[in-house]
C-alpha cells in the first residue's frame, strides 16, 4: 500500500471519528440563530427566516432597514415606512392580531413588540406552532443591536451591520458634540386631554436625555402617566416639547392661557416629528439630533433672558 493511500484512509478515519463524536456537530450548531427575547430567553432559528411578520409599526421598519424587507409578507395597521410598507398586507393591528391570517401566511417568524402587543395572542400563536420573537427597546442605544440582531435572523447581516454601524456613530457623535451641556428642564406633552407625558425610564426620555435635557417628570413611577395641569404649572418647565402630527393644530397651544409659565414666556414650546420621536426606530436618531439643536436655541434664549 502506497503512502498516499495510507493518509487517505486515515483521513476517512478521523472524518468518521469526528462525526460519530459529535466534533461534525459543531457546524451545524454554528449555522443556529441564536436571538436574545425582551424576557431574556434565547430563541433559536434553525435557518434564516424567510417569511416575516411584525406586529407593530415600528417593527417593519426596522426590517427595512435591516435589509430583510423583501422578506416582509405582513404587517399592522399604522406601519407607514418606508413607502414600500404600503403594499404588504395587514394583520390587523398592534392591539387586535388576526390569528387566522397569520397561519394562511406561513411565516417562519413573527416579530413582536412585548409591551404593546397582547401577550395571550403571542401564547396563542406559539401554541399553533408559529416562532415569536418578542422584542423591546428602552434606548436609543438598542436601535441599532436591533437592527443587527434582525439582519441576523433574516440573514441579511451584511445590510443590517452596515446601518447598525453607521447609527452607532451617530449616536456616539451626537452624545460627544452635547456633553457637559448646561440641563435644561423639560416636559414632554404626549398628549392633551387627557394629559398624559412620560417619565424618566420612557426611551424619549432617554433620547433627550443626550441633548442634556432633563425631565421634570422622570420620578414618576408610570412609564406614560397621566398628570394633571397644575403639576405643569407647579413644575414651570424650561421647555415644553410636544409631537407634531402634519395637518394637526399644535399640540401646546393650551399653554398660552398660563403667560406665567417659563416656556409661554420665552416661547421655548418646541415641536419635533410625531412618527420619528414616538418610535423606536432608526429615525429617532434623527429627531434626537433635532432636539440637540432645538435645545441649543433654548440655551441661548435663557442665556439671553438672564443677562436683561
Amino acid at each position: 500500500m502506497s503512502k498516499r493511500s495510507v493518509r487517505a484512509d486515515i483521513g476517512r478515519i478521523l472524518f468518521t471519528l469526528a462525526i460519530f463524536f459529535g466534533l461534525g456537530t459543531a457546524q451545524v450548531s454554528s449555522a443556529e440563530i441564536r436571538l436574545l427575547q425582551a424576557n431574556g430567553e434565547i430563541l433559536t432559528l434553525p435557518k434564516p427566516a424567510a417569511r416575516i411578520i411584525t406586529l407593530a409599526p415600528n417593527l417593519a421598519e426596522m426590517v427595512f432597514a435591516a435589509g430583510a424587507g423583501q422578506q416582509l409578507k405582513a404587517v399592522v395597521e399604522y406601519s407607514n415606512f418606508p413607502a414600500q410598507v404600503a403594499q404588504i398586507p395587514r394583520v390587523g393591528d398592534a392591539f387586535r392580531i388576526d390569528l387566522e391570517r397569520i397561519i394562511e401566511l406561513n411565516p417562519d417568524l413573527v416579530i413582536a413588540w412585548k409591551s404593546g402587543n397582547p401577550q395571550t395572542a403571542l401564547l396563542k400563536l406559539k401554541q399553533l406552532g408559529i416562532t415569536v420573537w418578542q422584542i423591546e427597546i428602552t434606548r436609543p442605544e438598542e436601535i441599532a443591536d436591533s437592527v443587527e440582531n434582525i439582519s441576523r435572523a433574516a440573514g441579511t447581516q451584511s445590510t443590517g451591520e452596515a446601518k447598525a454601524l453607521q447609527l452607532r456613530k451617530m449616536l456616539t457623535r451626537l452624545k460627544r458634540e452635547n456633553t457637559d451641556k448646561t440641563q435644561v428642564g423639560y416636559f414632554y406633552q404626549i398628549a392633551p386631554r387627557p394629559l398624559y407625558t412620560v417619565n424618566g425610564q420612557h426611551i424619549i426620555s432617554h433620547s433627550l436625555a443626550v441633548c442634556g435635557g432633563h425631565n421634570v417628570f422622570s420620578d414618576l413611577p408610570a412609564l406614560a402617566p397621566q398628570i394633571s395641569r397644575e403639576s405643569v404649572i407647579i413644575a414651570d418647565p424650561q421647555v415644553m416639547f410636544a409631537p407634531e402630527t402634519t395637518g394637526e393644530p399644535p399640540a401646546l397651544v393650551a399653554w398660552q392661557e398660563w403667560p406665567q409659565l417659563q416656556a409661554v414666556q420665552n416661547e421655548t414650546m418646541l415641536y419635533l416629528p410625531a412618527d420619528e420621536i414616538s418610535q423606536a426606530t432608526p429615525r429617532l436618531l434623527d429627531s434626537i439630533e433635532l432636539a440637540c439643536k432645538l435645545l441649543d436655541e433654548t440655551r441661548l434664549t435663557l442665556k439671553q433672558v438672564q443677562e436683561k
